[in-house]
C-alpha cells in the first residue's frame, strides 16, 4: 500500500490501521513537513532537541526527500513509500517525517525502549572470571559480544519472528570457522517458522531444536557472553533474541552442559578435578535413592552387616516402604525448591533452609522417614545442583523419579533396565543434525581431552571435530612451544 498525496489523508490512514491509537501524535514542524510518532516508544528529547530543530533549520533549495534524510543529524534515516513499513517501524519507537505531496517519507529512529545496563550473572555464577551477564536489549548484548571478538569475520544475521511480536533475533557465527551446514540449518528452521510471537529465548528453542519431546535440552541457553564467545572461537553458531537476556548456543552435545567457562580460567589440574567432581555429581544424583530403595527391597545382601543395625533402628518406626518414603522425600524436595525460587530473594532462602530442617526433623519424629534416608535424598539434591546450566538440572532430577519407580518395583534390574532406555534415548538424540552424546558415541578420542577431562592449553591447539569446523587449530602448536623454549 502506497502512502497518501495528502496529510489529512496520510492521517486517516495510519488511525485507521492503527485502530485509532490514542498515543499516536502528529506533529506540525514547517513548510508542510509533519512528524507523526507514540510518544510513549520516542525519545522526547530526541525529537524535540534534535529532529525537529533540524527540520525547521533546514531550507534545501531545490527540496528533496533524500537531501532532507541526509540533513538530519540523527543515525539511523530511511527512506519508504510503503505504508506496512512505516507502521512497522512507528511501532518501533521511529518518527516519520511527512511532506505533502511526496509519494515517499523519511523514517527516523527515535526509540527508547525499556533496557537495564549489564549486570553480574545470576544463574551462571563464576568465582573467576567475567562477571557480567546479558540483558533484555537486543542491541547491547550484540555490542557485549562484539566487545570480546572484535574481528571482521563476526557475521550478524537479523531475523523478524512473529506476525505479531515481530520479534527481532539476530544468528551470530564466525565465517570460515562455523560450519556452512550448520549455519544454513539454523537460518532455514528459523526462516520456516510460522507462529504469532515469540518472547523469549526459552520458547524460541523449543521450536527449532532436533526434538521437542526429549526432557533433556539440545542447545544451551546461557546469560554468559564469555560462554558465548568461547562457543563462537570453537565453530558453533549464536542466536540473540530481543527482550531475553538468554543466548541459544548450538549445536551442543550432552557433556557441553558439564562444562563451565570457568574450567578455562583456572589451572588445568584444578580444572579437571573440578570437572570430575561434576560428572560424579551426575551418578550420585540420578543413582543413590533408587540404589537405597532397591537395596532395601529386593537386595539386602549388598548392605554391609555394619550398617544393618542402624539401618534397621532408623527404618523401625516407618510404616511405609523405601519406594514410598523416598518418593515423599523427594517431591518434598522439590516442593521446597519450587516454593524458594518462586518467592522473594531473602524470604525464598530462609524458606528453603528453615524448611527444609524444620520438615525434615519432623518428618523423622512421625515416622514418615529415616535418617539415613534424608541424608541420602539431601546429597543427592545437591549433587544435581552442581550442574552449570540450569535446564540441565532439571532434567537430572526428573530422571530420578523413574528410576526410584523401577527400583521400588524391579529391584536392580529395574534400574539397569530404565539406565538402558534412557541410555538409547541419548543416543538417538541430535542437536542441529549433530550427534548428541560426542565424543563418547561416536567415539572421538581426541575430543575427549577438553570435555571429559580437561588437559593443559598446549593439547587444546585442535578444535573439536563436533561442529566439523573448516578451520582445524586454535593455534599452532608448534610456535607456541618455541616461544616457550626460548622464554625459558
Amino acid at each position: 500500500m502506497d502512502l497518501p498525496d495528502s496529510v489529512d489523508l496520510f492521517e486517516e490512514s495510519l488511525k485507521s490501521l492503527l485502530h485509532n491509537c490514542s498515543d499516536l501524535i502528529v506533529k506540525h514542524a514547517n513548510d508542510d513537513l509533519n512528524l507523526i510518532y507514540f510518544c510513549d516508544l520516542v525519545d522526547a528529547s530526541l525529537v524535540n532537541n534534535q529532529l525537529l530543530s533540524s527540520l525547521q533549520q533546514t531550507r534545501l533549495e531545490p527540496f528533496s526527500m533524500e537531501g532532507l534524510a541526509q540533513s538530519i543529524p540523527i543515525g539511523q534515516t530511511d527512506l519508504t513509500c510503503e505504508m506496512e513499513q512505516v507502521i512497522i517501524l512507528l511501532l518501533r519507537g521511529w518518527t516519520v517525517v511527512y511532506k505533502v505531496g511526496h509519494s515517499d517519507a523519511i523514517l527516523v529512529n527515535t526509540s527508547k525502549q525499556p533496557k537495564r545496563s549489564p549486570s553480574i550473572a545470576e544463574i551462571e555464577t563464576n568465582v573467576i572470571g567475567p562477571q557480567i551477564g546479558f540483558t533484555e536489549s537486543l542491541e547491547t548484548n550484540l555490542g557485549i559480544v562484539r566487545s570480546y571478538i572484535a574481528h571482521e569475520d563476526l557475521c550478524n544475521e537479523s531475523f523478524e519472528i512473529g506476525e505479531i511480536t515481530r520479534t527481532q533475533v539476530q544468528l551470530l557465527y564466525l565465517k570460515n570457522v562455523a560450519e556452512e551446514q550448520t549455519v544454513n540449518t539454523l537460518r532455514q528452521r528459523i526462516s520456516e517458522l510460522e507462529i504469532d510471537g515469540v518472547i523469549a529465548s526459552t520458547l524460541l528453542v523449543q521450536l527449532i531444536e532436533d526434538n521437542s519431546m526429549s526432557i533433556f535440552p539440545q542447545m544451551i541457553l546461557t546469560e554468559r557472553p564469555d560462554r558465548v564467545s568461547f562457543s563462537l572461537l570453537e565453530g558453533k553458531v549464536v542466536l540473540l533474541v530481543n527482550g531475553s537476556n538468554f543466548a541459544i548456543v548450538g549445536p551442543s552435545t550432552f557433556l557441553d552442559f558439564f562444562k563451565s567457562p570457568e574450567d578455562h580460567y583456572l589451572h588445568w589440574n584444578i580444572a579437571m578435578f573440578i570437572r570430575g567432581l561434576r560428572f560424579l555429581a551426575i551418578f550420585i544424583s540420578i543413582l543413590l535413592t533408587p540404589a537405597y530403595v532397591a537395596a532395601l527391597t529386593f537386595h539386602y545382601e549388598i548392605i554391609p552387616p555394619s550398617l544393618l543395625v542402624p539401618l534397621a533402628q532408623s527404618r523401625s518406626k516407618v510404616p511405609f516402604p523405601p519406594l514410598f518414603e523416598s518418593l515423599f522425600l523427594e517431591v518434598t524436595i522439590e516442593l521446597l525448591r519450587e516454593a524458594g525460587a518462586r518467592l522473594p530473594t531473602k524470604v525464598g532462602q530462609t524458606m528453603g533452609i528453615v524448611g527444609g530442617i524444620v520438615i525434615g526433623q519432623a518428618a523423622v519424629q512421625a515416622g514418615f522417614t529415616s535418617n539415613i534416608l534424608i541424608m541420602i535424598v539431601a546429597l543427592a539434591a545437591l549433587s544435581s545442583f552442581t550442574t552449570p546450566i540450569y535446564l540441565m538440572g532439571i532434567s537430572i532430577r526428573f530422571v530420578r523419579f523413574p528410576l526410584i519407580i523401577a527400583a521400588g518395583i524391579w529391584g536392580g534390574i529395574g534400574i539397569v533396565f530404565t539406565l538402558c532406555l534412557l541410555l538409547m534415548h541419548l543416543l538417538r538424540q541430535t542437536s542441529l543434525g549433530h550427534p548428541y552424546m560426542h565424543p563418547i558415541y561416536p567415539p572421538r578420542w581426541r575430543d575427549m581431552i577438553d570435555t571429559v577431562i580437561r588437559l593443559p592449553f598446549p593439547f587444546l591447539s585442535a578444535r573439536s571435530t563436533f561442529t566439523r569446523t573448516p578451520n582445524k587449530q586454535r593455534f599452532n602448536k608448534n610456535q607456541a612451544k618455541q616461544k616457550k623454549d626460548i622464554d625459558e
